[in-house]
């Protein structure tokens, strides 16, 4: 992060955001956590839904924060390697707490989503509709809350 958006900054979880918020520097920091030092191909291909652009993007602006490092060898062909710095190891916490948080956000709406199939299905019978396009109803609810 530039210097000027640190300044700008005045909350410390907006800066916590920055810093290894958005859709994949979370996911490259848990990466490097889980499998170690990586080669960008490596990295590349625990993520292939990263396009290279956005990946060299997302190492970059965590290279700038000091939350993982790069480092170069001298050796032909040459060979690059990405790891996570004590900064960056020390984020760990943080995002497991962040992970569990959402994993009790996700059996919330499951249930939820559960509870509306089976309000459907109660609808379907209700409604003299055929036992097996009320089970296809409720298949399908349960199909979409996974």
């Amino acid at each position: 992060m530039k210097e000027d958006k640190k300044q700008s900054i005045y909350c410390p979880i907006e800066y916590g955001l920055q810093v290894f918020g958005g859709k994949w520097k979370a996911r490259v920091i848990c990466v490097l956590n889980d499998k170690g030092t990586l080669r960008y191909n490596q990295l590349r291909e625990e993520m292939p839904e990263i396009t290279d652009g956005m990946l060299a993007s997302t190492l970059k602006e965590l290279m700038q924060e000091n939350i993982v490092e790069r480092k170069q060898y001298g050796e032909i062909p040459p060979r690059v390697e990405y790891s996570l710095t004590p900064k960056g190891e020390s984020t760990l916490p943080i995002l497991d707490i962040i992970r569990k948080w959402s994993m009790e956000q996700f059996k919330i709406e499951a249930k939820g989503n559960l509870e509306a199939a089976q309000k459907r299905l109660e609808e379907a019978v209700k409604a003299d509709r055929t036992s097996c396009l009320a089970n296809m109803v409720i298949d399908t609810d349960l199909k979409n809350a996974n």
